[in-house]
């Protein structure tokens, strides 16, 4: 795929949504349903890349980036994660003048349940593609409810779920 096509795309991502995980619709919707540059499996493994290393939760952008085009594509889609850091300087400056008005707390907020909505509408066709069996849905409906009834933290319930499956893995 041509680098500048990709950093595009993926800028437009990064800069219509307010954080990582957010832009997950946009780019399913780029590059694996309208241009066919990835397949749900690689965007799956892009995100996991991305959420299990240090670092901004939009970081599987550059997985994504390397899977579309290469080391190019990774370098691309680090810049497409960077650009929008340097953009929010002038619009803070802006927007923290008129934070308290109630229009611009109004669009914040409509704003981050779009955003919402539109996460919960890629998760669907992605959980289609990984959840392949009865272990993989047990490991689902069970860090579902562990993240939704307990304070228990992110990283454990994932790493639970990465015993689980190397368990049952070892076991076949």
């Amino acid at each position: 795929m041509n680098p500048f096509v990709l950093y595009a795309l993926l800028l437009k991502a990064t800069l219509t949504s307010f954080s990582g995980l957010a832009s997950l619709p946009m780019v399913r919707n780029d590059l694996v349903v309208e241009r066919r540059v990835l397949t749900d499996r690689q965007l799956n493994t892009a995100v996991v890349a991305g959420r299990t290393g240090p670092g901004p939760n939009g970081l599987y952008l550059v997985s994504v980036g390397y899977y579309a085009a290469g080391y190019s594509g990774a370098a691309v889609g680090l810049l497409a994660l960077m650009t929008p850091a340097f953009l929010i300087l002038p619009l803070m400056r802006w927007v923290g003048a008129r934070a308290q008005s109630p229009r611009v707390k109004s669009a914040i907020r409509a704003v981050v349940l779009a955003s919402a909505g539109l996460l919960l509408s890629a998760s669907v066709p992605l959980a289609r593609d990984a959840i392949t069996g009865p272990l993989t849905l047990g490991i689902v409906l069970a860090s579902f409810a562990l993240l939704v009834l307990t304070k228990l933290d992110t990283f454990w319930v994932v790493l639970g779920g990465a015993v689980a499956g190397l368990v049952a893995k070892m076991a076949n």
